[in-house]
């Protein structure tokens, strides 16, 4: 017997918990004296080094930003190659082309959507040389960087985690995601979706002071105004000392400042960072009993084993050869139902500019993945009642 449907309200697939104590935080910024270049960011990046375990962190406008400000400061360019799988986001591979670097794409497993240790070694048989790996966390589901990593560097390659769906994640050995223990950063989005909302906003996370320092300058046009960077004889006086309005623009950088409005809501946010990740575990482990009787018409996808996710997404497999219903058939008869559901993500080679630039491919495990993937509702604000609700409309919506 279907549970009764108690909640008429719409569920998008995500969607940010703003609170009293965030929008307050966000007034403060507003009224303070600084709306941009102030210290709610630096108290931001503070935080969230913190946070995650890392030395270092350097906030930006979005997470696109992060990653493309993560490869500028290893001087990716022309000539060189990343390693990016084919079920991400564009913005993973976006950054590479934004350095002028190539992008070669990995398959994924079929099950889990990720880079799997040996699906890399698989890639650098064909692609020996690559500038950087790019492990994607689809989800929140975590890689295995200890497997990934090695195999990597072996190559000869920078590690790049991309965590915009990540934060607040833990591995099998207990260690948070965005520690970089075994990568040389990780990034973040704080897009409205996410577990933690800043409007927009990303960050990097590492361990590495001077490449923290770089990043800082480039997200600001590359300009400084440290007198032992500078080396142009207008930017000092006579005596030697640095002019009051000197700045010298050192390498060519971007405008990805994030502001103080941002920093303040993302700071308010990190706070309440465990209550979210635990919310969403529990709305997870949910969604996981109530679909069981849908087996294996509807498979849920697990996590690692020893791994604690901060999930963004709530993903399931479905065979919809086998129900007799095609994906869109479902999503439409879910939206009538006022529930939002989403696919994460249309492979990348799929798309137009990709397939111009490398031609037509399609990887297996990709692919698979792509056929069945469907995400439903998750997000803090919901109620376990809201779980049982999506439930049901899916199984009237597959029959």
């Amino acid at each position: 017997m279907l549970r009764s449907m108690s909640s008429p309200h719409p569920l998008p697939y995500g969607r940010h918990l703003v609170e009293d104590d965030d929008i307050a935080a966000v007034v403060a910024a507003l009224k303070s004296d600084h709306i941009a270049h102030g210290p709610s960011v630096t108290a931001f990046e503070r935080a969230l080094a913190t946070a995650v375990g890392a030395k270092e962190a350097v906030a930006c406008s979005s997470g696109t930003a992060a990653l493309h400000l993560a490869l500028a400061a290893l001087d990716v360019g022309p000539g060189d190659v990343c390693l990016v799988p084919a079920m991400t986001f564009l913005a993973t591979a976006t950054a590479a082309r934004l350095c002028g670097a190539e992008v070669a794409f990995t398959d994924v497993d079929p099950v889990t959507g990720l880079m799997t240790v040996q699906i890399l070694a698989a890639t650098l048989a064909r692609e020996p040389a690559p500038k950087v790996v790019l492990p994607v966390h689809l989800g929140g589901r975590l890689c295995d960087m200890d497997a990934l990593a090695p195999l990597a560097r072996s190559a000869g390659a920078w590690v790049v985690e991309d965590a915009a769906h990540a934060i607040g994640g833990r591995d099998a050995q207990g260690r948070q995601v965005g520690d970089c223990a075994v990568s040389d950063a990780a990034t973040f989005s704080f897009h409205p979706v996410k577990t933690l909302a800043a409007g927009e906003g990303g960050a990097i996370t590492l361990n590495d002071p001077e490449r923290a320092e770089r990043m800082r300058r480039l997200r600001n046009h590359a300009v400084s105004r440290d007198p032992h960077l500078m080396g142009e004889a207008d930017s000092f006086d006579a005596d030697g000392a640095p002019n009051p309005w000197a700045y010298e623009q050192l390498e060519l950088g971007f405008n990805y400042r994030m502001n103080e409005m941002e920093a303040a809501l993302g700071l308010s946010q990190l706070h309440k960072l465990a209550r979210f990740v635990d919310r969403r575990t529990s709305l997870a482990a949910r969604y996981d009993r109530l679909l069981t009787p849908l087996a294996p018409c509807v498979t849920p996808i697990r996590s690692g084993p020893g791994s604690k996710p901060g999930l963004h997404l709530y993903g399931v497999l479905v065979d919809f050869e086998a129900t007799g219903v095609t994906r869109a058939e479902t999503m439409r008869a879910l939206s009538a139902k006022g529930i939002g559901a989403q696919v994460h993500y249309i492979p990348l080679y799929r798309q137009p500019y990709f397939r111009n630039r490398y031609g037509e491919m399609r990887l297996p495990g990709a692919e698979a993945y792509y056929a069945r993937i469907l995400a439903l509702p998750l997000y803090p604000a919901m109620a376990d009642e809201d779980v049982d609700r999506v439930v049901d409309a899916l199984t009237e919506a597959i029959g």
